[in-house]
């Protein structure tokens, strides 16, 4: 992606997922903004966006992080939102195995407590160790955790399946997570 694409991701990242109100933007319940409000509200913070390079970020964006609406009005951010919003997916069982990518750092402070979501509304968990490693190594040094998500669902805890492919839960207990695995 070139560098305005990967600016325009993160800035799109910024507003959609943390801080809509720093450039005026008002998302919806689920997380929705109006495309042309987004424009506009962009504009007069000193950003330059349109409709086509929006589309262009959407579609060639390798983790999928936004979707547009089906009449293309809207956007939002697939997941990740430090704010409460209601994404309106369904709870869905689980593999029995899933992933998470996280840095050696934090290795430790997991094993003692969990996953919790920080930050983030959810706990983010992936399908492959190959997504999970390309997860982690954006923390630093990557080490990838199995997280036995089809006993923690049989327990009674809730998944959801963003649209692009990121399992999503509130938190995983330590009883849940093979400790050790997969260190890079």
């Amino acid at each position: 992606m070139d560098k305005q694409l990967v600016q325009t991701s993160k800035f799109l990242s910024f507003v959609l997922r943390h801080r809509p109100e720093e450039i005026g933007l008002e998302l919806d319940e689920n997380g929705w903004a109006d495309v042309e409000e987004l424009i506009a509200a962009a504009r007069r913070h000193g950003r330059e966006l349109s409709r086509p390079l929006i589309e262009e970020v959407v579609a060639k964006n390798d983790k999928k992080r936004f979707t547009l609406s089906a009449d293309g009005k809207r956007i939002r951010a697939a997941q990740g939102h430090s704010h409460p919003v209601d994404l309106g997916l369904p709870p869905t069982e689980p593999p029995e195995i899933l992933y998470h990518g996280t840095a050696t750092r934090f290795v430790e402070s997991i094993l003692r407590e969990g996953l919790s979501p920080g930050q983030r509304q959810h706990v983010h968990l992936s399908p492959d160790e190959h997504t999970a490693t390309a997860v982690g190594r954006r923390h630093g040094k990557p080490v990838v955790l199995r997280v036995r998500s089809g006993a923690m669902h049989r327990a009674g805890h809730m998944f959801c399946l963003s649209e692009n492919g990121v399992w999503l839960t509130d938190n995983v207990p330590i009883e849940f997570i093979e400790a050790g695995y997969g260190r890079q």
